[in-house]
């Protein structure tokens, strides 16, 4: 909104150009995201409190999650408050990705909420059925597939995948394309969900896979720069490092709250959201293989529960003490805090080499 207004005024006074930049907005979508979860995050901690004073967890977690019980969730409202509003604020609305996007957080995050929703009122930490579950966010990723498929920014890239690695090899997969974006955008939705196990554990993965896709979301939309390093052209694509830049101001915001002990879980709602939105990004940048390595951590978790799922029918035996993996190093007797800064270090690594493909090419 903002954009919209102040950009036009560049021929008022030369100092109104600077809204044309998207670093510049980018930067303040971040202050605004941090400033938003400062304001309002006590005041929602203490209502979802009043309405959720003994909240009940899984009794399938280690038993010392169980101290954790009343401790409210549904906090990942304030991610998606922090989020939405510094992008409408900031960000170009005339761009059709930041529509995609935003569609893909609320979408997701609105399955989230009524299944955060059914866990408060039935206190006992189920939710909605995981068939019904996962119908609603095919129903999403669908509407998202099929906007990719008849792309109206990039005609061109239409139902086009990009092979990492291979510049110039766009191999066409018609109707196909549909079901590889609905699962990159279900599966990374669902891989933060599962990850989100432990206090301010899924938000370090978020935040530095988030900050890498700074980066190529910039490239990819700017022409000089995609043509140096070799990078897929997205026209319009710049814009969403905005998105990504109040996504990173609303994870920060959040962490405040979230770390060890968490005042406020995100619940479903939030990382439903934050995978939803993280995976669109990638699917429109074309940058699938570079969320895969980034987000490794996310894939490491999946990986972790389908491998225990296949073993155990199969086998009856299970590979892991308890899926997903961070639980099954809780189980080996590693603090809590340890779990997440380890989890956190690797996903630094992912990151700085998912940065390193820009010139693999």
């Amino acid at each position: 909104m903002l954009y919209l207004f102040l950009a036009p005024l560049k021929d008022v006074h030369v100092f109104f150009n600077l809204f044309r930049y998207i670093t510049l907005r980018t930067a303040f979508a971040i202050l605004t995201g941090l400033l938003i979860s400062f304001l309002v995050g006590p005041r929602l901690i203490k209502y979802l409190k009043s309405i959720q004073p003994n909240q009940a967890v899984r009794e399938d977690l280690p038993e010392r999650h169980q101290a954790k019980t009343g401790t409210p969730t549904m906090g990942g409202l304030l991610i998606i408050l922090a989020l939405v509003f510094p992008t409408l604020l900031w960000a170009d609305l005339t761009n059709p990705y930041i529509w995609l996007v935003l569609f893909a957080t609320m979408g997701f995050g609105a399955i989230g909420f009524v299944d955060d929703y059914l866990k408060i009122t039935r206190n006992n930490g189920k939710g909605l059925r995981a068939s019904s579950k996962i119908s609603a966010q095919a129903v999403v990723g669908l509407a998202i597939a099929v906007f990719l498929l008849y792309d109206p920014v990039n005609p061109d890239l239409q139902g086009r995948l990009a092979v990492p690695f291979f510049k110039n090899v766009f191999p066409y997969l018609g109707v196909g394309y549909i079901f590889f974006v609905l699962v990159v955008v279900t599966g990374t939705s669902n891989a933060v969900n599962l990850t989100d196990g432990l206090d301010g554990l899924a938000l370090g993965p978020i935040l530095v896979a988030t900050m890498a896709f700074v980066l190529f979301t910039y490239v990819a939309g700017n022409v000089l720069f995609s043509r140096y390093l070799q990078v897929i052209y997205v026209t319009g694509a710049g814009e969403l490092t905005v998105f990504c830049g109040g996504m990173l101001g609303a994870s920060l915001g959040f962490l405040w709250f979230n770390s060890y002990p968490a005042q406020v879980f995100m619940g479903d709602v939030g990382a439903l959201a934050l995978g939803g939105a993280l995976g669109t990004i990638a699917v429109v940048t074309r940058q699938e293989a570079a969320l895969v390595i980034a987000g490794g951590i996310f894939v490491l978790e999946a990986v972790s529960v389908i491998l225990q799922v296949v073993s155990f029918k199969l086998t009856g035996r299970r590979i892991f003490r308890m899926a997903p993996l961070h639980h099954h190093f809780e189980l080996k007797g590693w603090e809590e805090p340890k779990v997440v800064v380890r989890f956190f270090i690797i996903a630094v690594i992912l990151a700085l080499f998912s940065l390193s493909t820009l010139k693999l090419r």
